[in-house]
């Protein structure tokens, strides 16, 4: 069988590239040869505003499609839900891969719960939904902005207790050197400051050198993004309900990019259950409107011949509108569009309509 090149293109952050390189894995196993190529996008650009800013959809994702247009690449690698629901004619979603977990977490630095925050906690998020959900949940949180990769947004919230007990150490170590004096010197803890810092992980060593201006108690990020950057094991965190925090459409899932011409990636890439599952999410997106303009969740779930949905929509004051609904498996596109068109009749539309005013 004769081996076929395929140039992919993707983001150049640590997360990106561990998502092409599980598209690349699956299609060497299919006797592809796959050549990484790292683009920067208008996202990567842009660091100090907020995603919702950076133009109406497509911040992560333009740039690389150009490249699949241009002919420069034969395909591009995103998350799902980055996706404008929008695309050009000549682009497909070859394929979408198995996805994720969907839901969000709570990362702390002591793995408490949402409702363990002290009243008035501040809690890191660039999500407008999330935002909208958090201060749905806990009315009394401050909600403060929160960007980069998801390395960094760890980093930031370790930071302040990390800092805290790093200098409790060392005035507690100075302290006792100063009573009893060098040669009958014991650590004040259980470990001197500099075998406490060799024991740290890298992510906890990279936190304590950091200089920031906001001390965040918790942030609020996507489990998948934690999972695939490998940082799982290292912070802990809590997971949202789907119900209450429900997730972004495509949340959870790769998606690769490609023209008519290369197509048969699908055979290759395609995971069905999820296929379904975002196909029902995206068309009740693209139908509601909003983009990442609007806070809007939607949630699919495939359970035998139905496809349960649900979806939130806040409006910039608070207001949610929200619903679940079976849809027929075998009709699910049709089935999005009739609820999303319910959706807009009960008020939706007009949340969608005030939030889109309020960002421009």
């Amino acid at each position: 069988m004769t081996t076929r090149t395929l140039r992919l293109a993707t983001r150049g952050s640590d997360l990106a590239l561990r998502q092409a390189a599980s598209v690349r894995e699956a299609l060497e196993d299919r006797r592809y040869e796959v050549e990484i190529v790292e683009v920067e996008t208008e996202g990567d650009r842009v660091t100090d505003e907020l995603i919702h800013r950076l133009g109406k959809t497509g911040a992560f994702v333009r740039a690389l499609d150009e490249r699949v247009l241009s002919g420069a690449v034969d395909a591009a690698v995103h998350s799902l839900k980055d996706m404008p629901t929008e695309q050009p004619e000549e682009l497909v979603i070859a394929g979408v891969l198995e996805r994720a977990p969907a839901n969000d977490v709570l990362v702390t630095p002591e793995g408490k719960t949402l409702d363990e925050l002290p009243e008035g906690a501040t809690v890191g998020t660039s999500s407008l939904r999330r935002r909208a959900q958090l201060h749905n949940a806990r009315p009394d949180l401050t909600v403060e902005p929160l960007r980069g990769n998801v390395d960094t947004r760890v980093e930031k919230v370790l930071a302040p207790s990390l800092q805290a007990e790093h200098e409790a150490r060392i005035e507690a170590d100075e302290e006792r050197k100063g009573h009893i004096g060098e040669d009958d010197y014991e650590p004040a803890y259980d470990q001197r400051p500099e075998e406490w810092f060799d024991s740290l992980s890298e992510i906890e060593r990279n936190a304590l050198g950091r200089e920031e201006s906001v001390e965040y108690d918790a942030i609020v990020l996507a489990e998948a993004g934690l999972r695939r950057s490998g940082l799982d094991h290292h912070v802990p965190f809590v997971r949202l309900p789907t119900k209450k925090f429900v997730p972004a459409p495509g949340q959870g899932a790769i998606a690769v990019t490609a023209t008519e011409n290369v197509a048969d990636l699908n055979e290759v890439l395609d995971f069905p259950r999820t296929r379904v599952e975002t196909t029902v999410e995206r068309t009740l997106l693209a139908e509601l409107g909003g983009g990442c303009i609007a806070p809007i969740g939607v949630y699919a779930v495939l359970q035998g011949s139905y496809v349960h949905a649900t979806v939130q929509v806040f409006g910039p004051d608070g207001d949610l509108v929200e619903a679940s609904r079976d849809l027929p498996a075998e009709q699910h596109g049709t089935a999005a569009a009739d609820f999303a068109a319910d959706l807009r009749d009960r008020g939706a539309a007009e949340l969608i309509e005030r939030a889109t005013e309020g960002a421009e």
